[in-house]
């Protein structure tokens, strides 16, 4: 894809992350919930946040990620959480996001993750997007069903946390195709 791309939703607007973020990423990634589900290193130092942030553009000038600050419309310079776009190879990729604790609750990363389906489904011209998560991991399940993926198993022992160690993870995919509206997971 080359260069970073920015986005914006009515509330948000979705750009790569700069140098200043990174005290805000890696304040945010204390969390243990950010550290319980996501694959961010634990402990998480300034240094991971300065090395994740100085990568992104390699990342969008290979094509092999794509990444995006959340912030507030009416904060520009702050940050909500991240959202990405992950192993993308062919014509698929794999959507990821985390929130700090101060953006939970109002439908920030739902909203920002809409949007970058509409770019991987839009210009990139991806047909398939997969969501990974934990078993457990309800809050990101249900911006996954908001979102229309269809809830497609559990993969024993597939999902990797912060430590290497191997748990259960849901996999639930997005067609291009597919309607993209709210679904419940039976």
């Amino acid at each position: 894809m080359g260069e970073p791309v920015a986005l914006t939703t009515p509330r948000l607007l979705l750009t790569s992350p700069v140098a200043s973020d990174v005290d805000a990423i890696c304040d945010a990634c204390q969390d243990p919930l950010i550290q319980r589900y996501t694959t961010v290193p634990s402990p998480y130092t300034r240094e991971d946040a300065e090395s994740y942030v100085a990568n992104v553009a390699d990342w969008w000038s290979s094509g092999a990620e794509y990444a995006w600050a959340i912030r507030p419309r009416h904060e520009p310079d702050g940050l909500i959480g991240m959202v990405g776009l992950h192993h993308v190879s062919g014509s698929s990729a794999e959507l990821g996001y985390w929130v700090a604790a101060s953006g939970r609750g109002h439908g920030y990363v739902s909203e920002a993750a809409h949007t970058v389906l509409d770019f991987a489904f839009g210009p990139m011209r991806l047909k398939r997007i997969e969501w990974h998560a934990a078993v457990g991991n309800i809050a990101s399940a249900r911006v996954a069903q908001k979102l229309g993926f269809a809830l497609e198993g559990v993969r024993r022992q597939a999902f990797r946390t912060n430590s290497g160690e191997g748990v259960d993870g849901w996999i639930a995919g997005l067609l291009a195709t597919d309607a993209r509206g709210p679904v419940e997971w039976g």
